[in-house]
């Protein structure tokens, strides 16, 4: 070819045939996804909950449409559908924008609210619709937030509310400032009432409704990627004059930092919401005492150790202190998450303490034991060097604490037993666990369990180091697997301070009488859980045998006692050592 023929234009009648021979696509068949940029098929990304089937991004979803895939078919009942705004300020073009709107998205307001079912339980519900204003929150939106919240609470029904907002309502004003400490204050008197709120945040949730009533779940939600956060991006970055780093203020983010409690896929958030309200549906004290666990749950079948006689006999070999530390710290041994997967169904885990981070070394969240919702927690080691880094090696810092904490007060609400694991060398001694208050964290959780009014097992299923094992053995009984331990501190640091030599660390571990049965002789622990002679999880099938029937036996002692009576002998318990 020459030169000069390369820069010819394309001959306009080949182009026209080039053109006509395209297949033609109707208008509207085809989007283009506004975050990878593919072309996709507006009817799939419909089917398939408004995600892009390209890249998993996920679109905003219309209110109704919203409730559409929620709630149970034909259960909705809108509350409240022509409550609209006054324009408190007069500001000149809104009634107008506000009225173009309305004809546009066929609503109203930002927010749609009423009764549903979903997975056949009744809910109150609410969804804020981004198309009108950004469903930012003002005077209508904070009212019919109100009026369903309080509508609730006489009711005695759970709360949902789908957060999808730009903020404040800037045409509103400091009236729409009011609106947080208004849909706030509702929500207190809600919790208050032992009801229950579930907040599910979707992209974006911003500005004064993160401050509000968007962060204020029992348990929060939230959509991958999501951003949340109280400042908008831009406006972090113009104030600090530095660009933000990626995935900051997005759902993975706040999870991170203890701030929700689980990101949910859109496929799969109308079963979750399903299972969070059933958990929720019931009393678990007056379901226990109804179901009279312990006479009715035991397998039939004897233990090996039934006939070994006094109950501190070993199943395995009589080992002495030092060995049972040794044992007690071997990676082979079960682990918290192991006797949860065993003993327990359905179990949920939350996440975060609120402040500051989620900590791994802490698993916690919501189970059913034989059909009795629980609160269950566990101190959580690994079983290779890379899970023992990733749980800190079961060394929890104050958030781990704090997040206990704030599962074990939830329990409490609304009346479900706690079952904590305990497996600890201690609490994590560290410069960023000082300058968060690990003493404080502590401190706050034996003042705060003491009263708990809801029963507290512990079980110490392997090390039970100091004040960070005690931090989560507040309890109306605390027991023992044969070869754990319980003790002031590691035999290697008590050698060290009182003697000065660490290699003394097994004559220690005989003096600090640490071992399951030294402290069945204090009077410190109330039962011992013979285990086998090499305990691992594939032989732990008899253990959670004699752990499921005596947690039974636990439950329907405890479920049994009122609030008063419960923490009076609890104070006892502790008063008495």
């Amino acid at each position: 070819m020459k030169l000069q023929n390369m820069f010819k234009k394309t001959n306009r009648r080949n182009r026209s045939t080039f053109s006509e021979s395209r297949p033609e696509v109707p208008e509207g068949l085809l989007r283009k996804c506004n975050k990878c940029g593919a072309a996709i098929i507006a009817e799939d990304v419909r089917e398939g909950n408004y995600i892009c089937p390209k890249c998993h991004g996920y679109f905003r979803v219309h209110a109704r449409r919203r409730i559409e895939m929620i709630a149970d078919p034909d259960t909705f009942e809108e509350w409240d559908e022509e409550l609209v705004t006054c324009n408190p300020l007069q500001f000149r073009g809104y009634e107008e924008k506000v009225a173009a709107l309305q004809e546009k998205t066929g609503l109203k307001e930002a927010v749609v609210t009423g009764r549903a079912e979903i997975e056949g339980q009744p809910a109150v519900i609410g969804v804020c619709d981004g198309r009108f204003l950004m469903a930012s929150m003002g005077e209508a939106v904070g009212e019919k937030i109100t009026r369903a919240v309080e509508r609730a609470t006489r009711e005695k029904l759970p709360v949902i509310l789908f957060a999808c907002s730009g903020g404040a309502r800037m045409q509103e004003g400091i009236v729409s400032l009011m609106q947080m400490a208004k849909t706030s204050a509702a929500l207190k008197r809600h919790s208050d009432a032992g009801q229950l709120y579930i907040s599910v945040l979707t992209d974006p949730t911003t500005g004064g409704v993160t401050a509000s009533f968007a962060m204020l779940g029992d348990i929060i939600l939230a959509e991958p990627n999501a951003l949340i956060g109280f400042a908008g991006p831009r406006v972090i970055e113009q104030t600090i004059g530095e660009k933000l780093p990626k995935g900051f203020q997005r759902s993975e983010f706040l999870l991170e930092h203890g701030f929700i409690d689980r990101i949910v896929d859109r496929e799969e958030q109308k079963a979750v919401l399903g299972q969070i309200l059933k958990m929720h549906a019931g009393a678990p004290r007056e379901m226990v005492k109804n179901q009279k666990y312990g006479t009715g749950i035991s397998t039939g079948n004897p233990h090996p150790w039934e006939n070994a006689g006094a109950e501190s006999a070993a199943y395995g070999k009589v080992r002495n202190a030092w060995e049972s530390v040794q044992i007690s710290r071997q990676k082979e041994r079960p682990v918290g998450g192991d006797y949860i997967s065993h003993l327990f169904s359905d179990f949920m885990e939350l996440h975060g303490d609120r402040y500051y981070k989620d900590d791994p070394a802490i698993i916690g969240g919501l189970a059913y034991f034989h059909g009795i919702p629980v609160t269950v927690i566990a101190q959580a080691k690994g079983k290779s060097t890379k899970e023992n880094v990733e749980h800190n090696f079961g060394m929890p810092s104050p958030d781990g604490y704090r997040k206990a904490l704030r599962l074990m007060k939830q329990a409490e609400k609304f009346g479900r037993p706690v079952i904590c694991f305990v497996d600890t060398p201690g609490a994590f001694c560290g410069l960023e666990a000082e300058e968060r208050g690990q003493g404080e964290a502590i401190a706050r959780n034996l003042f705060e369990l003491s009263s708990l009014e809801t029963p507290i097992l512990s079980v110490i299923i392997g090390e039970g180091g100091s004040g960070g094992a005690l931090a989560m053995a507040v309890a109306d009984e605390v027991w023992m697997l044969e070869n754990s331990v319980y003790s002031i501190l590691s035999p290697e640091g008590f050698a060290s301070i009182l003697w000065k030599d660490s290699k003394r660390a097994d004559e220690a571990a005989e003096v600090m009488k640490l071992t399951a049965s030294d402290l069945k002789s204090l009077r410190i622990i109330e039962k011992i859980i013979p285990e086998p002679e090499d305990y691992t999880e594939e032989n732990m099938g008899p253990v959670c045998e004699a752990l499921e029937s005596a947690v039974s036996v636990f439950l329907e002692t405890y479920c049994g006692m009122g609030p008063e009576e419960l923490t009076r002998k609890r104070y006892q318990r502790f008063r008495e050592m």
